[in-house]
C-alpha cells in the first residue's frame, strides 16, 4: 500500500461512502417515497436529502481544518496555510449546499410551480425571510459566504479564531430546524443536534484536513499534530456520543426498535460506525501515531477506513432527517397552554421531593460540567505525580460548583423556571451569585498555569489560549472591579426590564445565552473581588466593602422594584400557563422579587465576610513581614555594634591595655 496514495484516496472514499450509504439508508427508511399529498417530485425527495448531506460534509471541512489550524499549527508555515485553504473550500461547497437546500425546502414545504416569473421569486423570497425554516437557511447561506472569504483572506491567530467562532456559528441553524416541534423534549433534541453536529464536524473535518496536509509536515512533526488531533478526536468521540443518545430518545421510545423498524435500523448503522470509529481512534493513538511516519502505510490505511466510516454516518444521517422515525409525531387535537408556549407538557405541582427528583436535563451544560470536573481532576493529578502540592479545599469547591450548576441547570430549577417566576428567578441568582463563589476559590487559571505543558514550538494549546484570554485588553476591562459590578448589577434591570426577558423565555438559544451572560458576570464580580488567579487590578480591601455595599443596595432595590411591579412581566407567558396548582402568577411574581432581594443578598454577604477576613489576613501577613524586617534590621544593628567592640577590644590589646 502506497502511503501517498491512501491519502490521496481520503476524500474520495469520504465523498462515494456518504452517498452510497444516503442512498441505501432513503431506501431502507423511505425517505424519499413518493408523498400521498401534493408529492413536489422525486428531484426533490432525492434532491433534498443529497444537499442536506453535502452541507454535511462542507460544514465538517469548513469547521474542522479551523479547529486544528487553532490548537495545533501555527501561522507562517505551510500546513497552516494550506489548512485555512482547506477550510475555505468547505466553507464554499457548505454556502452553495445551504442555498439549494433553501431552495428545496421550499419546493417541499410548499410544492409550488416552478417558473422564472418574478412572482415565483417573490414567493421564495418570502418563505426566505418571512419564515423560520427559511430564515434559518438565508443566515447559514450569508454566513457560510462570510466564512468562504475570511478562511481565505485571513491568516493571524486572532483572526483565524474568529473565523472558527463564526464558522461553529453557522452550524446552528440548520440544527434548530432539524427536529420537529412536536416531538417531546424539543430543546434537549435541538441542543444535542447541534452539539452532535458540531462535535462530528469539528472530528471529520480534522481528520480530512490531516490527509491533505500530511505532505506539509516533517515526520516528527507530523506525529505531534496527531497526536494533538487525536486528543480533540476523543473529546468530540465523547460529545457525538453523548449527544446522539440523548437525539435519539425522541425517535426511539423502545430500544428493540432499532432492529423492529426501518427508521431503527438505520440509527443502528450509525451507532456501529460510531462504535468503529471510536475503536479505530483508540488503537491508532495507542499504537500507531509513533509510528505515523511517511512510510508508514498501516496507519493511513486505517485513516482511510475512517473515513469511510465517517462517510457512511453521514450518509446515514442525511437520510434519517427525512425520514420519519417510529414514534407518533402528531399532536394531540387538543394542547394545553402550556405545551402550546413550552411545547412541553405542563410539569406536576412543585412539592419539596420534587426538588430531588424532577429533571429537565440541558445537554450542553451536562457536557460542560462533566469535562470541567475531569480536566480540573486530570490537572490536580498530575501536579501530584511531579510532587506539587494543590490544596483540597480548591478541588472540593470547583466539584461542588460544577455539581451545582448541573443541577441548577438539568434539574428541578430547569425544569420549573419555564413556569414559575419565582423558580426562575432562584436558578438566576444561583448562577450570577452562588455558584461563581464555589468556582472562583478553585483557581482554574492557576492550576491550567501549572498542569498543562507549555508548547515551545510557536503553537498555542490550552494553556496558551487560557493565558490570552487572561492576559488580552479586553479581560483587563471585564475585570476591572468597577465595570465588574456594574455589569453584575447592570444587567440584572436591562434583563427584566426590556424585551430580553422575553425573549429568552420563547427561545431557547436566548436561554443558553442568559446561562452564559449571568454565570460569567457573577464570575468577574467574585473573581475581582477575592480570587486568587490573577487579575490586572484589585481594589485595596476598603475598596472592594464599599464596592460590595453599594451592589447589595442596588441589588435590594432590584428586588423591591420585582415586588413593586402591579402588573405581570411576560404576562402572555406565565400568564398563560393555565396552571391549577400553586400561588397565581402575581403572587409567583412577588415571590421571585423577594429571592431577589433577600435569598440573592446571603451570596453577597459571604463575599463580603471573605473580603473582610482576607484583609484581616492581609493586615496580619503585613504585620509579621514588618516584624520580621524589623527584627532583621536590629540584628544588624547588634551585629555592628559587637564588631564595633571586638574591633575595640582587638585595638586596646595591641596597645597592651
Amino acid at each position: 500500500m502506497n502511503p501517498r496514495l491512501l491519502r490521496a484516496v481520503g476524500p474520495v472514499v469520504l465523498l462515494v461512502a456518504s452517498i452510497a450509504a444516503l442512498v441505501v439508508s432513503l431506501e431502507i427508511a423511505g425517505g424519499a417515497s413518493p408523498l400521498a399529498l401534493q408529492d413536489p417530485g422525486p428531484v426533490v425527495r432525492w434532491g433534498l436529502p443529497v444537499a442536506k448531506m453535502f452541507v454535511n460534509v462542507g460544514g465538517s471541512v469548513m469547521v474542522g481544518p479551523i479547529v486544528l489550524a487553532v490548537f495545533a499549527l501555527k501561522p507562517g508555515e505551510k500546513a497552516f496555510d494550506r489548512t485555512l485553504d482547506v477550510a475555505s473550500i468547505g466553507a464554499a461547497v457548505f454556502t452553495v449546499a445551504s442555498g439549494v437546500t433553501a431552495y428545496f425546502n421550499y419546493l417541499s414545504s410548499f410544492n409550488p410551480q416552478v417558473s422564472a416569473s418574478s412572482e415565483f421569486g417573490d414567493q421564495f423570497g418570502s418563505f426566505l425571510t418571512g419564515t423560520e425554516l427559511g430564515t434559518a437557511w438565508l443566515i447559514q447561506t450569508i454566513a457560510g459566504a462570510v466564512v468562504t472569504v475570511l478562511a481565505f483572506a485571513v491568516r493571524g491567530w486572532i483572526p483565524t479564531l474568529v473565523t472558527g467562532v463564526l464558522a461553529v456559528a453557522s452550524l446552528v441553524p440548520m440544527a434548530t430546524q432539524g427536529h420537529s416541534g412536536d416531538l417531546a423534549d424539543h430543546n434537549v433534541v435541538v441542543t444535542s443536534l447541534a452539539l452532535h453536529v458540531i462535535g462530528a464536524a469539528i472530528w471529520l473535518g480534522g481528520l480530512l484536513a490531516l490527509a491533505i496536509i500530511r505532505s506539509s509536515l516533517d515526520g516528527d512533526r507530523a506525529r505531534v499534530v496527531l497526536e494533538r488531533y487525536s486528543s480533540l478526536a476523543l473529546a468530540m468521540f465523547v460529545v457525538v456520543a453523548f449527544s446522539g443518545v440523548l437525539r435519539s430518545t425522541s425517535s426511539i421510545a423502545d430500544p428493540v426498535q432499532l432492529v423492529t423498524t426501518a427508521y431503527g435500523v438505520v440509527l443502528l448503522i450509525k451507532v456501529v460506525m460510531l462504535v468503529a470509529m471510536g475503536a479505530l481512534g483508540a488503537w491508532y493513538r495507542r499504537s500507531l501515531i509513533p509510528r505515523s511516519g511517511e512510510r508508514n502505510a498501516v496507519f493511513w490505511a486505517v485513516l482511510v477506513l475512517e473515513l469511510a466510516f465517517m462517510g457512511i454516518a453521514m450518509g446515514a444521517a442525511a437520510a434519517l432527517a427525512r425520514s420519519a422515525p417510529p414514534v407518533n409525531e402528531v399532536p394531540p387535537v387538543r394542547q394545553t397552554p402550556a405545551e402550546i408556549l413550552t411545547e412541553v407538557p405542563l410539569p406536576p405541582e412543585l412539592t419539596p421531593l420534587r426538588f430531588l427528583t424532577e429533571w429537565d436535563i440541558d445537554p450542553l451544560w451536562l457536557l460542560v460540567c462533566g469535562f470541567a470536573i475531569v480536566f480540573y481532576l486530570l490537572g490536580v493529578r498530575r501536579l501530584a505525580k511531579r510532587g506539587d502540592r494543590w490544596p483540597v479545599h480548591r478541588t472540593v469547591l470547583w466539584v461542588l460548583g460544577m455539581l451545582v450548576l448541573a443541577w441548577v441547570t438539568s434539574g428541578p430549577l430547569n425544569a420549573y423556571g419555564h413556569t414559575l417566576f419565582s423558580i426562575h428567578m432562584l436558578l438566576h441568582m444561583l448562577l450570577t451569585m452562588a455558584i461563581p463563589l464555589m468556582l472562583v476559590p478553585g483557581s482554574p487559571v492557576t492550576l491550567a498555569a501549572r498542569a498543562i505543558a507549555r508548547r515551545d514550538d510557536g503553537t498555542r494549546g490550552g494553556r496558551e489560549w487560557i493565558l490570552w484570554i487572561v492576559h488580552n485588553p479586553v479581560a483587563k476591562v471585564l475585570t476591572n472591579p468597577i465595570v465588574a459590578a456594574l455589569l453584575f448589577v447592570g444587567s440584572l434591570w436591562v434583563f427584566y426590564f426590556t424585551d430580553i426577558f422575553r425573549l429568552v423565555m420563547y427561545d431557547h438559544l436566548w436561554h443558553e445565552w442568559m446561562v452564559v451572560h449571568f454565570l460569567v458576570t457573577g464570575y468577574l464580580f467574585v473573581l475581582s473581588l477575592t480570587g486568587a488567579d490573577p487579575v490586572p487590578y484589585r481594589m485595596p480591601y476598603a475598596g472592594r466593602l464599599v464596592t460590595l455595599i453599594v451592589t447589595m443596595a442596588m441589588h435590594a432595590f432590584f428586588g423591591i422594584a420585582i415586588m413593586s411591579q402591579d402588573g405581570l412581566m411576560v404576562a402572555e407567558w406565565f400568564g398563560a400557563m393555565g396552571r391549577d396548582w400553586g400561588p397565581t402568577p402575581l403572587e409567583d411574581q412577588y415571590t421571585g422579587g423577594g429571592i431577589a432581594w433577600s435569598i440573592g443578598e446571603i451570596p453577597t454577604v459571604i463575599t463580603a465576610i471573605t473580603v473582610a477576613i482576607q484583609w484581616s489576613r492581609s493586615d496580619r501577613r503585613e504585620q509579621k513581614r514588618h516584624d520580621r524586617a524589623a527584627d532583621r534590621t536590629g540584628d544588624a544593628e547588634l551585629a555592628e555594634y559587637n564588631a564595633r567592640l571586638a574591633a575595640l577590644a582587638e585595638r586596646d590589646a595591641r596597645r597592651g591595655l
